[in-house]
């Protein structure tokens, strides 16, 4: 039996919770100016469109209030810290925090949607209840009379109105115009291909934040939407009709006064809790960071060592680096490559982009001159921060599957299993650790070979060769010749060609599906993290895979971990 609530469960009751709460958000509010006696004369002049209106606005209101909690990275590090505790799937959610991000930033665009859709049609029947010459209270309520003390309702005062320039005589108009545009740039921004292809562009554009929210913010300060305040004077059912006779004892003139503007309120917050968090990001990166090593690796990466006072990590964690030679806006993450019990802290770099390029030139990364650490450039280090890969420990197995550079967030934990499994003596819940390598040619290996040999001989010399299992894969840069060469090569000596582990190296791409079947065997009744860090199609076969190969009859789960930036 097919297990899926192990992977998916956790996530939908979470997207599920929120959906329903913007559903109440929306119905509430719709019914509330649909039904509303104060809003009978505003719906009388343009109709449902009002409901649809302020619906939009109360959920994006919600919704505002939630979109900057996702990427508040010392609030998300702060809650894992303080969640360990907690069941794993919940913490696991904690992982998703751009997915939520994501998600909440897709219903914003919804509602912007319906709330622009609605007002247009608000404005043209505003505009036409100016033009209507005959008897009809639509005409009476546009020419009430316009006075500071509120007793108008119809915002368009001029006889002949064009509906697109009395909207840009407003507040609201102008600041919606901003806004949304402001939306359709970090939305059309924020697409895969440009976060992955110029990041600077992302980056950039995606600050424009800052105008959308203070145009939000002050969006209804105008208060163009009027309800009836004096419901006692002038109740619906006996005046409604009458209003050829408004102004008498019996039925006086209604009086109306704009709503207030609540945006700010839901805003306020999580903007206070978004500006702590860069705050305390801004402050860490201000502490003194010292590159102590610069090693140079093939296939274009590079390998930075730095020191910092009381820097600690965890495995797998990630961190923020700023070089303020090249950009002193921009902050790029990276993963620890580094075990805890280094006296250093690493990252490796792909040269990709010109930010890496620039910082690979600043560091003399081409140059086989020694460089003073005082010569090296002065970079900003925030962080770390954490990731799922922080709870391999908590697993009966762990299985890690990288794709080339992707390979960095285990580079930590794999160190630290040797660490606390080989060094210090100490015994493990975790029982077992496959680590799956695709590489795309043999050039690929080399900075990763010398750590993958280290923990091979220190396991065998420990007795616990059967606690790491290295499964590498390399998918082109050889022929069939040879390939042939080097199995023939293997078959008469007990190291890889390759890589000179015990393990041998496959040529080609997994068969994940067999890959999955074997360890469903060989581990039944066992929980099983499965870490990914690689492309996202993969990513989409190794997580049903999971879900597939979870069996809650025989008690095997397979928890599913992607790495987020």
């Amino acid at each position: 039996m097919v297990d899926w609530i192990t992977n998916e469960a956790p996530r939908w009751i979470v997207i599920g919770i929120w959906l329903l709460i913007n559903g109440i958000i929306f119905g509430t509010t719709f019914v509330r100016y649909r039904d509303g006696e104060e809003f009978y004369y505003l719906r009388s002049l343009v109709g449902s469109s009002l409901c649809w209106a302020r619906g939009s606005a109360a959920c994006l209101n919600f919704n505002m209030m939630l979109i900057l909690l996702p990427v508040c990275r010392k609030l998300i590090n702060l809650i894992r810290g303080t969640c360990k505790c907690c069941p794993r799937s919940l913490r696991r959610q904690l992982d998703k925090n751009i997915t939520f991000h994501k998600y909440i930033a897709y219903m914003i665009c919804l509602h912007t949607a319906i709330h622009i859709g609605a007002h247009y049609f608000n404005f043209e029947r505003l505009a036409e209840a100016q033009t209507i010459k005959d008897d009809d209270i639509r005409n009476f309520l546009s020419r009430l009379p316009y006075s500071q003390n509120g007793s108008w309702i119809n915002p368009i005062r001029s006889s002949n109105p064009d509906p697109t320039k009395e909207l840009f005589k407003t507040v609201a108009g102008v600041t919606g115009v901003v806004i949304t545009l402001c939306l359709i740039i970090m939305v059309s921004s924020s697409t895969e291909i440009i976060r992955r292809s110029y990041f600077e562009l992302f980056w950039f554009t995606h600050h424009v934040y800052i105008i959308f929210c203070i145009g939000f913010v002050i969006h209804g300060a105008e208060r163009l939407i009027h309800r009836q305040v004096n419901l006692d004077k002038h109740p619906i059912d006996i005046c409604a009709s009458k209003y050829k006779s408004w102004g008498g004892t019996e039925c006086p003139v209604p009086e109306f006064e704009g709503s207030l503007p609540m945006s700010w309120v839901w805003l306020l917050v999580p903007a206070l809790i978004f500006l702590i968090d860069h705050l305390a990001g801004f402050i860490s990166g201000l502490r003194l960071v010292v590159i102590t090593k610069v090693v140079t690796h093939q296939s274009r990466v590079f390998e930075i060592q730095m020191q910092k006072k009381n820097f600690k990590a965890a495995p797998g964690q990630y961190i923020l680096i700023q070089c303020p030679s090249i950009s002193r806006l921009e902050w790029h993450p990276f993963t620890l490559t580094s075990a805890p019990s280094d006296d250093y802290f690493s990252v490796h770099i792909r040269r990709v982009g010109d930010w890496t390029e620039a910082l690979a030139e600043l560091c003399c990364v081409d140059k086989q001159e020694f460089r003073d650490a005082s010569k090296m450039p002065r970079i900003k280090v925030d962080g770390p921060f954490g990731t799922a890969t922080e709870d391999v420990m908590a697993y009966d197995v762990a299985v890690l599957i990288g794709c080339g550079i992707g390979i960095t967030p285990f580079a930590s934990v794999l160190k630290s299993v040797w660490s606390q499994c080989c060094q210090a003596g100490q015994s493990l819940s975790l029982k077992c650790i496959y680590l799956y390598w695709v590489c795309p040619d043999t050039t690929a290996f080399e900075w990763f070979q010398g750590l993958l040999l280290d923990l091979e001989r220190q396991m065998t010399a420990n007795n616990r060769q059967s606690m790491l299992r290295f499964h590498i894969y390399l998918t082109r840069g050889w022929n069939s010749n040879q390939a042939r060469n080097i199995m023939l090569h293997d078959d008469v000596s007990v190291y890889d060609a390759v890589t000179g582990l015990h393990q041998k190296t496959h040529f080609g791409r997994p068969q994940w599906e067999n890959v999955f079947k074997e360890l469903s065997q060989l581990h039944k009744g066992l929980s099983t993290g499965v870490f990914f860090c690689g492309p996202k199609s993969l990513s989409t076969i190794l997580h049903k895979l999971c879900n597939r190969f979870s069996n809650s009859t025989e008690k095997t789960k397979f928890y599913y971990n992607k790495e987020n930036f």
